[in-house]
């Protein structure tokens, strides 16, 4: 008779399954840590179902901007979970930690309670970059499209400086929800006024270019485009509350716009003169080239993918140009969003990294906010015909980028769900 071999109670640990109560905690954690730092829904919701199935859950998920519903265990018996969750800013470093912790709980390199744990530390992890850089680069961000907008020198240093007026007042209201919720209007006054008021004191210059430029961080374009995304990914729900939301900004903003423009009627009229020269080429390419350096600021970007996020960048902006070569305007968007989805895929494929990284970087050149800004500044005015050309001609760039990083899933499937 053979003898019995005693083998370690830790071996039976390790290829017993986890237990569910544990597994059920890490997944809920993980999806309202990852709804929390503006994880689409279609996203979401399919990161999610990849946990539960490797974790040997029977898991169903449903994700809207302010909720999360996810159910446990066959149809006749299960377990549903709501929760309330506030969207929040957007943070590709910790959504990069986030996605490494769902592959190393999937592959059992740590057990789900470990996880649970693992993600706590993640949402206490203390800011990357401090107030004064992010201050410094809102003012970056609001020159650099200043620029990019065809802005001369004045326009610059005016968008700079609301952009950085805004950004503080930013800071200041994030912790107070009831005075953050109306950071919108008070913005584009603060901004629109700027613009007259340079415009009256300092010389002549593009009223229109300096205030969108001022607002260029506060736009909503990246949340029209996901909100497509979503609705044509078929997650009706989400998409629409996410446009209803986009289409909110975009009236506060241009309520706050006609309301700081009203300082032109009490202010001396702007001295006849012509415009300066146009700034030259070169510094177009300076400010192409600190606009990834203020978006990995602002989305919160490790260091170590600011290199990635500035190639995103120019390939997405040259592939619109390409486009809009090609195609028309309207639809050049198409390309710059195609060549930016194929080349984020590829990288995330080769980094095994999640391709919204430098995806969302990029989709900051293409948005059309500024093209929907001006449709509602259109529509205040009481130019009817251009309101509505303009607000048509932002649907149809918005369409473009969703069927062009659509596309691009197609031609080179991404191999996260991030």
């Amino acid at each position: 008779m053979c003898a019995a071999v005693a083998v370690p109670s830790e071996l039976f640990a390790s290829l017993s399954p986890p237990p569910p109560g544990a597994a059920v905690a890490f997944t809920l954690r993980l999806a309202e840590a990852l709804h929390r730092y503006g994880t689409p829904s279609h996203r979401l919701e399919g990161l999610m179902q990849r946990v539960s199935e490797r974790l040997g859950l029977e898991g169903r998920f449903f994700s809207t901007p302010t909720s999360l519903f996810a159910s446990f265990g066959p149809p006749e018996a299960l377990r549903t979970s709501l929760i309330r969750v506030e969207p929040g800013d957007l943070d590709l470093e910790r959504l990069t930690l986030l996605d490494v912790l769902a592959d190393d709980v999937i592959q059992g390199r740590l057990t789900p309670a470990e996880g649970a744990r693992k993600v706590e530390s993640i949402l206490a992890m203390p800011a990357r970059y401090g107030t004064g850089l992010q201050l410094f680069c809102w003012a970056l961000a609001g020159g650099a499209a200043g620029r990019l907008f065809g802005g001369g020198l004045r326009e610059v240093c005016v968008a700079a400086l609301s952009s950085l007026v805004i950004g503080t007042l930013g800071e200041l209201t994030q912790r107070q929800p009831n005075t953050a919720r109306v950071l919108e209007p008070v913005a584009a006054i603060l901004s629109s006024a700027f613009a007259v008021l340079a415009a009256s004191y300092f010389g002549p210059l593009s009223v229109q270019v300096a205030t969108v430029a001022g607002l260029i961080v506060l736009l909503p374009g990246l949340s029209l485009t996901v909100a497509i995304n979503e609705l044509a990914t078929r997650h009706l729900i989400s998409g629409t509350s996410r446009l209803t939301a986009a289409a909110l900004v975009f009236l506060q903003l241009g309520f706050g716009v006609a309301l700081g423009s009203r300082l032109a009627t009490i202010l001396p009229p702007p001295t006849l003169a012509p415009l300066p020269p146009a700034l030259p080429m070169w510094t177009q390419v300076v400010a192409l080239a600190l606009s990834p350096v203020a978006v990995g600021v602002l989305f919160r970007a490790g260091p170590r993918d600011w290199g990635w996020i500035a190639a995103a960048c120019t390939f997405a902006f040259v592939g619109s140009r390409l486009g809009a070569l090609l195609l028309g305007a309207q639809l050049g968007a198409f390309v710059g969003a195609l060549l930016l989805g194929i080349a984020s895929n590829a990288l995330a494929r080769l980094r095994n990294r999640p391709s919204v990284t430098t995806v969302v970087p990029g989709l900051m050149l293409l948005v059309p906010g500024s093209v929907g800004f001006r449709s509602l500044s259109s529509l205040l005015e009481r130019d009817v015909v251009a309101g509505v050309d303009t607000a048509f001609n932002m649907l149809m760039v918005a369409v473009a980028l969703a069927a062009g990083l659509l596309s691009a899933n197609a031609l080179v499937p991404p191999r996260k769900v991030l």
